[in-house]
C-alpha cells in the first residue's frame, strides 16, 4: 500500500511565481531556456538549467554547472523569491488544458514504495540520465522539479479536493509559453491532511505518468542518504521525493508519434505494397487523416495521407505489449520495411508529441528533411497500468502527456 506525507513547500511569493515559474528541464534546450529567462533574474531555469548563466557552449553537465544550480537556489532563498511554509501540507495543483482541468495532490511519495514496486513505472531509464538528476539533487539538497504520478479513481479525495477548490486559489495564471491555466491551493485543515494519508494507505500501486528519470533519481538518493545516515530512522525527510499525484480518469495521453529520414531503398510504391502484407491500406488525398481508433494508423508519404488498419494477425489481445499500437508499427513497418531496429538509438527515426499537431509531419516531411511519417493511436490510461501492473516495459517513446507540470510552484528540501 501507497505511503505518503504532507511536507513543508518551499514556495515563490504569490505577487512573483509567474516570474519563477518555468517548463520542465527536460522539455527545452539551453538555447530556448536561455531565451526565456532573459532579463529574469528569478526565473526557475537558473536553478534546473544553470548552464544560461555560463557563456554559450557550456557543457550542461560541467561540474561548475551542477555547483551554480546550488549557488542559485540559496540566493533564491536569500531573496525571499523561495519562502519554506512553517507546517507540513498537501497542496492541490489545477491545469487547465482546452477547457479540461485536471486536479492533482502534491504530495512526498515514499522512497522505498519506488524501491520495492508500491510506485510502478511503465519506461526503461537510461543511466547517464539518471545520474544528472542524481547529481542536481544530491547539490540542492531538495526536489526542486515535481514528477507525475496517476493514482486510482478514489471519491473520498474527490471530495476533499472539490471542496478545496472551491475556494480561492494562492496561484492562478496563464503561462505565457503553453497558454494553459496553472492553479495552486494549500490544504491545511489537520482532518484532511488525515484523511488524504489515509486513503492513499488504502492504495495499492501509484502510477509513474511523466518523470521516469526524476523518480529514479529522487529515490535513489533518498536510498543513499538512508544508507550513510548511522542514525536512520525511516522518518527523515529525505525518505520522501515530491509527486504530483492525479486520478487517473482525468488523465488524458496524447498521441507520439514518428517521422523517418528514408524508405531504405524502396520507392513509395514498393514501401506502400511491403506495408499492405499486414495492414489494410487505403488512400486518404491530400487532407490530413487522423487514426480513428486502436490498431488505425495514419501514413504521411509523398504528398498523400494513408489509413493503415492491422490486419488480425499482427496483433494478441492477451499481450499486453504485443496488442499496443507502437509494438505493431515498431514490428512491422519500422523494423520489417525500413530497417530500424532500435528505436533508442537509430539517427534515421525522429519522434513528434502529438501537441504538435499532425500538421507538423506534413510539414517535415514536405520539407524533404523527412520521407515518411506515421502518427498512432493515442495509448489508454488503463493500458498503461494494465502493463505497469504486470511488470511489463512500455517501447521507447510511447507515451506523451500534456500539459507538463509547472516547475517553480512548489519545492520539497530533504533536509
Amino acid at each position: 500500500m501507497a505511503t505518503i506525507k504532507p511536507f513543508r513547500g518551499l514556495r515563490p511569493p504569490q505577487d512573483i511565481v509567474e516570474k519563477v515559474a518555468s517548463r520542465p528541464y527536460d522539455v527545452l534546450n539551453s538555447e530556448e531556456a536561455r531565451e526565456e529567462a532573459q532579463g529574469n533574474e528569478m526565473s526557475l531555469y537558473h536553478i534546473i538549467k544553470p548552464e544560461i548563466d555560463f557563456p554559450e557552449g557550456t557543457d550542461e553537465h560541467d561540474p561548475r554547472v551542477y555547483a551554480k544550480a546550488a549557488e542559485n537556489f540559496q540566493k533564491f532563498q536569500d531573496n525571499g523569491w523561495l519562502v519554506q511554509d512553517d507546517k507540513e501540507h498537501y497542496y492541490i495543483y489545477a491545469q487547465t488544458m482546452n477547457g479540461k482541468t485536471q486536479y492533482g495532490l502534491v504530495v512526498g511519495a515514499y522512497v522505498p514504495d519506488y524501491m520495492n514496486g508500491v510506485i510502478k513505472k511503465h519506461e526503461l531509464t537510461r543511466r547517464d540520465k539518471e545520474e544528472d538528476r542524481m547529481k542536481h539533487v544530491r547539490v540542492c539538497n531538495a526536489n526542486i522539479e515535481p514528477v507525475f504520478f496517476a493514482y486510482p479513481d478514489n471519491k473520498t479525495l474527490d471530495t476533499v479536493i472539490a471542496r478545496h477548490t472551491a475556494e480561492t486559489p494562492v496561484y492562478d495564471f496563464i503561462a505565457p509559453n503553453d497558454g494553459f491555466r496553472h492553479q495552486f491551493w494549500i490544504i491545511d485543515q489537520d482532518e484532511d491532511i488525515r484523511i488524504i494519508t489515509r486513503e492513499f494507505a488504502k492504495m495499492p500501486a501509484l502510477y509513474i505518468a511523466d518523470g521516469h528519470h526524476r523518480s529514479a533519481a529522487a529515490a535513489l538518493v533518498g536510498a543513499e542518504k538512508a544508507k550513510e545516515n548511522k542514525n536512520h530512522r525511516g522518518d527523515e525527510e529525505y525518505n520522501f521525493f515530491m509527486a504530483v499525484c492525479f486520478p487517473a480518469n482525468q488523465l488524458t495521453i496524447i498521441d507520439y508519434n514518428r517521422v523517418v529520414k528514408d524508405l531504405n531503398g524502396l520507392t513509395p510504391q514498393q514501401f506502400l505494397q511491403a506495408v499492405e502484407k499486414h495492414f489494410i491500406v487505403e488512400d486518404k488525398g491530400a487532407e490530413i487523416y487522423r487514426p480513428q481508433h486502436l490498431h488505425n494508423f495514419s501514413l504521411y508519404l509523398a504528398g498523400r495521407w494513408y489509413s493503415l488498419t492491422a490486419k488480425p494477425d499482427t496483433y494478441n489481445n492477451n499481450d499486453p505489449i504485443g496488442v499496443l499500437d507502437v509494438t505493431i508499427s515498431s514490428h512491422y513497418i519500422l523494423d520489417k520495411i525500413l530497417g530500424i531496429k532500435d528505436l533508442r538509438s537509430d539517427k534515421r527515426i525522429d519522434f513528434v508529441g502529438g501537441i504538435r499537431g499532425l500538421g507538423e509531419l506534413k510539414k517535415r516531411v514536405d520539407s524533404g528533411e523527412m520521407q515518411v511519417a506515421l502518427a498512432l493511436y493515442p495509448v489508454s490510461m488503463k493500458q498503461l497500468m494494465d502493463i505497469a501492473d504486470t511488470g511489463n516495459i512500455m517501447p521507447p517513446k510511447t507515451t506523451w502527456f500534456e500539459p507538463k507540470l509547472r516547475s517553480g510552484l512548489v519545492i520539497h528540501k530533504l533536509i
